[in-house]
């Protein structure tokens, strides 16, 4: 299976956060799109994927933690790592989506086509597309 193949079956809308927004703005993004991660996208390049980062709610947690109250007005930017985004795309599998989250300690990756972002897959979507695999695969009870 396919990282395209679960992301017919997802809603194709994509909730992103500028990286000089603060970690309120995007606290508040999460909870009004119902998720855990944005994609954090770049103010200055505007062609092609402008998709730097992933923000969630464990760098909710930690401004928060490091910072008080005050946390939730640091930018975006001071909190997400920016060196290489890690990313997959639509025709990456399943097997190969799984062991990029596990090496890189991340439950949430970009789907990046043709330098286009078209999508986020999580850890809980691979997870529920191999229950299901494997369910389907399973032989019927007697």
């Amino acid at each position: 299976m396919q990282v395209g193949d679960i992301l017919r079956k997802k809603t194709p809308r994509v909730v992103t956060v500028r990286m000089n927004e603060t970690v309120g703005i995007a606290a508040q993004l999460m909870r009004a799109s119902n998720i855990s991660a944005l994609v954090v996208k770049d103010v200055v390049r505007t062609e092609g994927n402008t998709a730097v980062g992933m923000f969630t709610e464990r760098d909710v947690v930690r401004a928060i933690a490091e910072h008080g109250a005050a946390g939730v007005n640091i930018k975006v930017s001071q909190l997400i790592s920016v060196q290489q985004l890690i990313a997959c795309s639509s025709t990456d599998t399943l097997e190969h989506v799984r062991h990029l989250m596990n090496r890189h300690h991340v439950r949430h990756l970009p789907v990046i086509d043709n330098y286009s972002l078209i999508g986020v897959i999580s850890m809980r979507d691979v997870s529920t597309a191999f229950d299901e695999a494997t369910t389907s695969a399973a032989p019927a009870a007697a």
